[in-house]
């Protein structure tokens, strides 16, 4: 996992300068009106209108088309929407953005849907970049013919003198080639790090070349770093994206290096996403020293919230539960090891004392109900005041647990793309009893939980109408739930469209001035081909989005 350094200090000062300058660069004086729509505003006291009008980046009318004329004039852009529905723009709550960059323009292995397919995306990519270490990759084992995890002797076999370390979809799980362990020094004798694990031959005692979650750390240390202008490349790759799949705003798993590209694009006039960004916990004092707190930035780019990990994820059998691994009986998963060494409490305490905001990824049963113990303790002990504490994907809730949420103001930041995918193989790993609490979307919203979307990008993938697909059919990815994997938890249309747009604004204390069609707010606009509130709900993920609005601009049309 990289850290930041005293170049973390340098670029906070860099982008304070930014800040204090407040020089929004998108503005403009033209005003916009968007008219003959269905607007579902997201704003329960009018939640539908038929226009909208903006002037610069700001809304300035809600409402009827012929009341929206009174606000039209010769310099008003005009757009007749013909009836398409417009929504706000949609906050993806835990992207890691520039990552997402890179996987667009790198190897892509995760349409490998065999062992012979994996090798031979691999051998066509090595030989476009001959010497090059190939990284990323995403692959799902799970998808293949036979089950197993990969090794590094079916790297070996199609690429053999070039470095890989290629990661399992979920980014908990990597795979290296003999030259990479070799590079790492890591060998039979090699002691797995604390919070990892370094698979080896049950036989032979030899790494078999896939590594999980900490022992990953092995292979990272040496891989060398992308350049700046490779990261910007990577940044730009990302907004065309996000802007194609009509995301105007994402929570960022931010480090230095991205911060950096995210201020040079903000500087040039291309940062057409706003940027939440959420920084390592280990490096929390870096933003204590410069004084800052949650909320802190201006509308572009904000700062103030911290990442932490609590344990791993369950397609690597290594998210933390209760009782042991229906499919691998000699484990728990793994907490991670700021958790066993203390430091997580310790930085949890302090950085929210600071003023910080937390935000934890737990997906075990037993790494959720950890981290809300570790939030009622700070609740009990530091002074009041607006925390809003994030859990991270939340997948594996006990039901007694669920109540805890609402009562400690834990956000569950839920990413429901990953419902449909695990629900294809999650019930082998942990059984039938404890998929009945998997991604309890209905409880959390029954129970008063403040739950908001996102995808996890570049783990799923970035499209926001197939979250709301997942959400609402529940329809696993291999078709065998027509009704609906765990079919009591599946959620309304309007409900997963809130979850995705005011709920996520909320997660980012942000809800004042985005997330809902409101006048005064910020103009970040979509629309759709079709209205996802009416269709049969197994046609959203088949929806499109025609046109997106940033800032008050067109910034994507279809």
């Amino acid at each position: 996992m990289k850290h930041l350094t005293l170049s973390f200090l340098i670029l906070i000062s860099i982008y304070i300068i930014f800040h204090q300058s407040n020089n929004n660069i998108m503005a403009q004086s033209m005003s916009k009106a968007f008219i003959n729509g269905k607007v579902y505003t997201v704003n329960d006291k009018q939640p539908f209108a038929e226009a909208v009008v903006t002037q610069n980046n700001k809304i300035i009318f809600v409402g009827s088309t012929s009341e929206a004329k009174k606000f039209i004039n010769n310099s008003t852009e005009v757009i007749d929407l013909n009836g398409k529905l417009m929504l706000p723009g949609f906050i993806d709550n835990h992207v890691h953005f520039v990552s997402g960059g890179f996987y667009l323009l790198g190897i892509n292995l995760r349409p490998a849907n065999s062992t012979s397919e994996f090798k031979s995306i691999l051998k066509e990519y090595a030989s476009k970049y001959p010497g090059k270490w190939i990284t990323g990759g995403y692959w799902n084992h799970e998808n293949w013919e036979v089950k197993d995890l990969p090794t590094k002797e079916m790297i070996d076999e199609v690429v053999p003198d070039q470095p890989v370390f290629v990661e399992r979809l979920d980014g908990h799980m990597g795979v290296a080639n003999s030259l990479a362990l070799k590079m790492a020094g890591i060998i039979k004798d090699t002691e797995t790090p604390e919070g990892g694990l370094i698979v080896k031959d049950p036989l032979t005692g030899e790494p078999t070349g896939v590594l999980k979650d900490n022992a990953m750390n092995l292979i990272y240390r040496i891989i060398p770093e992308p350049t700046e202008e490779e990261n910007y490349e990577a940044l730009l790759a990302a907004l065309e994206e996000a802007k194609k799949l009509g995301i105007t705003s994402v929570h960022d798993i931010t480090f230095a290096d991205a911060l950096k590209a995210f201020e040079r694009a903000k500087a040039e006039g291309k940062l057409t996403c706003r940027i939440y960004t959420r920084w390592p916990i280990a490096d929390y004092k870096s933003l204590v020293e410069k004084n800052i707190k949650a909320g802190y930035g201006d509308e572009l780019i904000k700062m103030g919230s911290l990442k932490a990990f609590a344990d791993g994820s369950l397609g690597s059998s290594t998210a933390w539960f209760f009782e042991k691994y229906n499919q691998d009986t000699t484990t728990y998963g793994l907490p991670m090891d700021i958790i066993t060494d203390g430091s997580m409490e310790k930085w949890c305490l302090d950085a929210d004392k600071n003023g910080l905001q937390l935000s934890v990824h737990a997906i075990g049963d037993r790494a959720n109900s950890y981290m809300l113990d570790l939030f009622e303790k700070i609740v009990k002990t530091n002074p009041k005041w607006d925390r809003r504490f994030r859990i991270e994907h939340a997948q594996h809730v006990r039901f007694q647990d669920i109540p805890r949420f609402a009562e400690l103001g834990v956000i569950a930041s839920v990413q429901p793309y990953h419902c449909i995918d695990d629900g294809v193989w999650a019930e082998k790993r942990i059984g039938p009893e404890r998929i009945k609490y998997t991604y309890p979307f209905k409880s959390f919203l029954e129970a008063g939980v403040k739950l908001c979307f996102g995808t996890d990008w570049y783990v799923a993938p970035l499209n926001p109408l197939l979250g709301l697909y997942a959400a609402v059919t529940r329809r696993t990815l291999d078709d065998k739930n027509p009704d609906g994997w765990i079919p009591e938890q599946k959620i309304s249309i309007e409900d997963a469209i809130k979850c995705y747009t005011i709920n996520s604004a909320y997660a980012a204390y942000e809800e004042h001035i985005k997330g809902s069609i409101e006048v005064g707010k910020l103009a970040d606009l979509i629309v759709l081909s079709d209205d996802i509130l009416t269709i049969d709900p197994v046609k959203i993920k088949d929806v499109q989005v025609e046109m997106t609005v940033f800032d008050g601009k067109i910034i994507y049309k279809k």
